[in-house]
């Protein structure tokens, strides 16, 4: 699939798009927003990737796939690939703050999929039909008895309350 010159393995544009999973478009793109180095080229003027180029497409993508803005990767790409990270403790601290951030998502959308959970189980969708438990044991009816919900904020309740329409549909 590589094609061999100067004694390395290089790559087309074509083969490294499939070997990353990256379209050829993203890869001039992030070539032109100087997110990758640009290519080296044949004479022709075709683009020549090497594997080095290929792993840093991969931590492009690996880095896109945890919700990481563009711009924020590009320290990260600097590093060599065998640097002690004792060495960068400010890449250390973005991302254990990248991936609070991250888990900090996940409980929100933790706390999404277990109200439709609990909608489901009920069959009802208003939020005013909902039993929803306080943080004391109580529902938020005031009657006594827990729920195997967790609760729910306002905010959430709100969003997914479904507010009677003006014109009484």
């Amino acid at each position: 699939m590589a094609i061999e010159s100067l004694d390395k393995l290089t790559f087309t544009i074509k083969q490294v798009a499939e070997l990353t999973g990256i379209t050829e478009d993203t890869i001039r793109y992030y070539e032109k927003i100087s997110l990758l180095p640009r290519a080296e080229r044949k004479e022709n003027g075709h683009r020549v990737y090497r594997k080095e180029d290929l792993d840093t497409i991969r931590l492009v993508n690996c880095l896109k796939k945890t919700g990481m803005p563009l711009d924020e990767m590009r320290p990260f790409l600097k590093v060599s690939i065998d640097a002690d990270p004792g060495e960068y403790p400010e890449l250390v601290e973005q991302m254990v703050q990248h991936r609070a951030n991250i888990v900090e998502q996940i409980a929100s959308l933790q706390q999404v999929v277990d109200f439709i959970d609990l909608k489901l189980a009920q069959g009802k969708y208003r939020s005013s039909d909902c039993e929803v438990e306080s943080g004391n044991g109580n529902r938020a009816d005031g009657k006594k008895g827990a729920t195997q919900s967790k609760p729910l904020s306002t905010a959430e309740l709100r969003y997914f309350s479904a507010a009677p329409s003006e014109s009484g549909h």
